[in-house]
């Protein structure tokens, strides 16, 4: 069982880390393209913009879930790296349980956002509903709070093979 949750796991991970790096590169397309339409073409494009942002909406959430999993997020262990073991322990668990009354607020409040401003659109980009682009708020808390109950369940799994592919290649290279 335990083996089939972290495969499952891994597997969001990935989704995550795919998610947020088209993001990134589609934001990386799109801006230079809203810049070349502007003063080039000299026919300024009213869509690059907001799509953009909403695109760093998704990388912000999505890819902190991920962030999260692979414990590269931002921490300041300086009080907790000198506390004796059982300290320790506990002040990493009431980190855990705050977490995931974090998750669970972006998680059912993300969800009343959406469902309040589904039916209106944006007035940039007429086809998208506001409620669809709150989305990514409630999908992120859910992502990092299965993955908050991941490491409260199985401990820390920052150090698996999916999540340390540069080391791998730094192994590699040097062999």
């Amino acid at each position: 069982m335990k083996s089939l949750l972290l495969s499952v796991n891994d597997t969001l991970y990935r989704c995550c880390i795919w998610i947020a790096g088209l993001s990134i590169l589609s934001m990386a397309l799109i801006i230079p393209w809203g810049i070349f339409a502007r003063y080039v073409l000299g026919t300024g494009s009213s869509w690059p913009e907001p799509v953009a942002i909403l695109l760093m909406v998704v990388f912000t959430f999505i890819g902190a879930a991920a962030s999260y999993r692979a414990g590269a997020h931002m921490a300041v262990t300086m009080i907790t790296d000198r506390l004796p073991p059982l300290q320790r322990r506990l002040g990493s668990v009431l980190v855990q349980v705050l977490m995931v009354l974090v998750c669970v607020f972006m998680t059912w409040y993300g969800t009343q956002l959406c469902i309040t401003t589904w039916n209106q659109s944006l007035a940039s980009l007429p086809g998208v509903r506001v409620g669809m682009t709150y989305a990514p708020i409630p999908l992120g808390g859910l992502l990092t709070l299965v993955f908050v109950l991941e490491r409260l369940l199985l401990g820390d799994q920052s150090e698996r093979k999916v999540m340390r592919f540069d080391q791998l290649e730094e192994r590699e290279g040097t062999a």
